[in-house]
């Protein structure tokens, strides 16, 4: 009987945990490496909230999978007419496009510390990505990125092998230094944008109904959901603690983690600057099938077209055309010569902070609605803690655009 309950467990786990960690995309490990490296410790504190929102808004979008059976997009297109989902997911697809470019960009910048040229790297990451979603099925794919996520143990290890004051980041993690700058400003964005992005949601919700989870055994989903979460902002902690450490206090200024893993090179040795580099080329690759797959999920659902992992052009043909523009656009893109790719990598995460709260609102508004989702609308908490996620962003927004203009 205990072996079956394992079982049982072990099969409804993948979701929550693949959601969570593929969040640590070459975007987000760009923006966590760039934070430290420019700020020190002084962004540790936005990841205690950041960590209580993620948990929140995770949980909230699974729930609302589990009961309704349909996805995000689905949802806001019935409720909220066909125009509103395209426009905002128009936008979305933009952002989307700008963090696939990030990943295949972070996974040529880290194989090229190993002298692989990025004209063979890339074509070759789109391919087998490519292949891995048009041939394979869910369970499959399922199974490849879990393993693949027992990768990001590197960044723990690189962390401990800095030798970080840890009395320092304890100080730094638990109260808040502000600075009214806009870099400073634009960076708390963007690290809450690339933790907690829109696609995520889509994809998270879309994954439930493609499992089949049902709301008997979402309590294990639950658990997965915060365990993930718990492991995603850790991850993201890690690297703000190594740059902090090692780089901020030289002065050494990097726009991309791939310099930062030859920059840990001096002060950690060359075993660090190896697991840093191995981990941000297995996150890229994580990044580059998620993010295309978040993309053809929601842009299907929004249309009311066939969509699936493993289905053939016949029977979704929007859903793998999407898919295939999708990877091969963007790897285009990292391969034309003089292309601003590191501009686009925080530009992404920015962007996915802007769009955040507009898909947080109606993520809200649809879990509170008691025709949608009967007995398991949101408790107070919840909506306490994801509307206070909201505001926070619009403020942070509002702030960021006058620090710029005056």
């Amino acid at each position: 009987m205990r072996l079956r309950r394992l079982l049982i467990i072990l099969s409804l786990l993948g979701p929550g945990l693949i959601s969570a960690m593929i969040d640590n995309d070459a975007s987000g490990i760009t923006t966590y490496s760039v934070a430290g490296a420019r700020y020190g410790y002084a962004l540790m504190w936005t990841m205690i909230p950041t960590a209580i929102s993620l948990i929140v808004v995770q949980e909230m979008v699974a729930r609302m999978g589990v009961i309704t059976g349909k996805g995000l997009s689905d949802l806001i297109r019935e409720n909220y007419g066909v125009k509103t989902a395209v426009i905002m997911l128009f936008c979305l697809f933009i952002a989307n496009l700008g963090t696939t470019v990030a990943n295949f960009s972070g996974l040529a910048a880290s194989l090229e510390i190993f002298n692989m040229s990025k004209y063979a790297v890339v074509p070759l990451g789109a391919i087998l990505v490519w292949m891995l979603i048009s041939k394979g099925n869910y369970r499959f794919v399922e199974k490849v990125l879990l393993i693949a996520c027992l990768v990001y143990v590197g960044y723990a290890v690189s962390c401990f092998m800095a030798k970080p004051q840890w009395q320092l980041v304890l100080k730094d993690t638990i109260v808040p230094v502000v600075k009214l700058d806009s870099e400073y400003i634009m960076l708390s964005i963007a690290v809450i944008g690339t933790t907690i992005t829109p696609w995520m949601q889509f994809y998270l919700q879309s994954s439930v109904v493609e499992k089949g989870l049902r709301k008997e055994d979402f309590h294990i989903s639950r658990i997965e959901i915060i365990v993930g979460s718990i492991i995603t902002i850790a991850i993201g902690y890690f690297i703000l603690i190594t740059c902090g450490t090692l780089l901020y206090p030289h002065g050494i200024r990097i726009n991309e983690a791939a310099e930062a893993a030859m920059a840990l090179k001096p002060f950690a040795g060359e075993y660090a600057t190896l697991i840093f580099t191995v981990s941000l080329a297995n996150a890229s690759l994580l990044g580059a099938i998620i993010v295309p797959l978040a993309t053809s999920y929601y842009m299907c659902e929004a249309m009311g077209w066939e969509s699936g992992v493993g289905k053939t052009y016949k029977e979704a043909p929007q859903f793998m055309l999407i898919y295939t523009v999708t990877i091969f656009f963007a790897a285009l893109m990292v391969v034309i010569p003089g292309m601003p790719l590191v501009s686009l990598m925080v530009t992404a995460s920015f962007i996915n902070g802007i769009l955040l709260p507009f898909v947080l609102i109606y993520a809200i508004l649809l879990i509170n609605k008691q025709s949608l989702m009967g007995e398991y609308t949101n408790s107070k908490v919840y909506n306490v803690i994801a509307w206070a996620t909201v505001i926070v962003l619009i403020i942070l927004s509002v702030i960021l655009i006058f620090s710029i203009l005056f």
